[in-house]
């Protein structure tokens, strides 16, 4: 990891000033109306934290460069930002001022990219530095700096309940929440995914599970649980416990954007995060245009 002036990601953390402006869905990414014809102010029906948003492309100094496949903007509900530009990962924080954010120090990974996402990676920084205004319209995100040049984003729909994988990342207990130990072996990091014959499979943390989970509304009934029985040092145990305690029954669900929360009759569950899907051939060559 390596400390670098950029200010790729961090601006999307002007998103969080911003959504002071609405609320967020119950579930899934809702198209509502927007609050009068300008499209200038969140609407209601937009979730910010928990969002996905695809990079759509860059202009700088007037010419217009189309992201590569994959590029996004992200960030979590504790308000930290991540980015991707088709290479490498860069995460930051900046100080954030109605919807002007002065971007602090970014910290980037330092992976060797190709030539024309390198050139747009260089680009993306260009137009993401010094201090930006933000505009969100419908489920469109402009980032603008004082000189004009833009970066252009869209909202990615919400992850599909069933074949998405997701990665459960907190155990929830009533108004508290509690993260998965980030030292698991990546093997017994607690993922599931719903199929679509309406069962369920994954790792609890520990052990490999498989059982029935019947979907209607906004609820999943689990049936009884079955799976291995190996024993596991005390963190991965405790996980385990709280993972199956939230798929044990009849629970609710919600998804905001790429976030699934299950939460049990007791107030007890889990939230997870979509996975990144697999990617599908050869990158996109980021296209410019005079």
């Amino acid at each position: 990891m390596h400390t670098q002036r950029m200010a790729v990601s961090v601006s999307v953390l002007a998103l969080l000033t911003l959504a002071a402006c609405g609320t967020e869905p119950g579930s899934g990414s809702g198209s509502g109306a927007g609050s009068g014809d300008r499209g200038d102010t969140v609407r209601s029906d937009v979730p910010v934290t928990g969002v996905r948003w695809n990079v759509d492309s860059v202009t700088v100094g007037g010419k217009k460069t189309e992201a590569p496949d994959g590029a996004r903007l992200e960030i979590d509900p504790k308000g930290r930002a991540t980015a991707n530009f088709g290479c490498n990962h860069i995460s930051a924080e900046a100080r954030v001022e109605g919807d002007r954010i002065t971007v602090g120090g970014p910290v980037s990974t330092q992976m060797a990219c190709e030539e024309d996402i390198e050139a747009f990676e260089k680009a993306a920084t260009r137009a993401l530095t010094g201090e930006l205004t933000a505009k969100l319209a419908g489920k469109k995100l402009t980032l603008t700096t004082g000189g004009g040049d833009t970066v252009a984003l869209s909202e990615q729909p919400a992850a599909d309940l069933v074949g998405t994988r997701w990665a459960v990342n907190t155990l929830l207990s009533g108004e508290s929440a509690t993260s998965v130990p980030a030292d698991l072996p990546q093997e017994r990091t607690p993922h599931l995914t719903f199929r679509e014959n309406g069962t369920v499979e994954g790792n609890s943390g520990c052990n490999a599970f498989h059982a029935k989970a019947t979907v209607k509304g906004d609820t999943i009934t689990f049936g009884p649980v079955a799976g291995t029985r190996r024993m596991c040092p005390k963190a991965e145990m405790e996980t385990e416990r709280a993972v199956l305690a939230a798929l044990d029954g009849k629970v609710t669900y919600t998804i905001k954007g790429q976030t699934l929360t299950l939460t049990a009759a007791d107030d007890k569950g889990i939230a997870a995060t979509a996975a990144d899907a697999e990617a599908k051939g050869a990158p996109k060559t980021p296209r410019q245009h005079g």
